[in-house]
């Protein structure tokens, strides 16, 4: 049920900000005719985000959702592409199956990714790159995937729904769906 309340709370931000970002843009270009050059524009990004990671259950194969907290730190070379430093903590401890039929507890991991990023005019925001999980027993190598959803908002503000997907080398899979408040500097 808690699952249901955080997709439908990040579906109604997405269309409010889709309302404040349409009147946000009719604003500037009743201002401005030309667009500004990006070298006016903030190039790095930090960014705060609460999310739930659904992690393979042992049971009935379904999965379980785990809270996560998560900073990123990016850098972006022009208006389209980036590279972006992202970093989460699953705040519980749990165990997983692996690809062999072992089971492994998972004690409060950290996963942090290396990511390119693509930014198209929407506002979305494609992310790809490897990484690492690791907690006190063992690290796992992985690879990400993922989308985010800029709305931008005043003083270079920007508020993102995103959701990721992690896949653990013989290991198991993550989705990973969240918010964040992201600022530009």
């Amino acid at each position: 049920m808690t699952v249901t309340r955080i997709m439908l709370a990040v579906a109604v931000t997405v269309l409010l900000a889709q309302n404040v970002q349409a009147q946000h843009h009719e604003a500037n270009t009743a201002l401005h005719t030309e667009p500004r050059a990006y070298s006016d524009e903030p190039h790095f990004r930090f960014a705060s985000f609460i999310s739930h990671t659904f992690i393979p259950g042992l049971s009935d194969g379904g999965r379980i959702a785990i809270p996560s907290y998560g900073v990123d730190l990016e850098y972006w070379f022009n208006n389209r592409w980036g590279v972006g430093l992202h970093n989460d903590i699953e705040l519980e401890t749990f165990i997983v199956e692996r690809e062999n039929n072992e089971f492994t507890e998972r004690r409060f991991p950290i996963v942090t990714t290396l990511d390119l990023l693509y930014h198209l005019n929407s506002g979305i925001v494609f992310v790809i790159g490897p990484g690492l999980e690791f907690d006190i027993t063992e690290q796992f190598m992985l690879f990400r995937i993922g989308v985010e959803y800029e709305l931008e908002l005043e003083h270079h503000w920007d508020l993102y729904p995103t959701i990721f997907y992690d896949m653990r080398a013989d290991a198991f899979t993550t989705f990973t769906f969240g918010l964040g408040v992201g600022k530009r500097f």
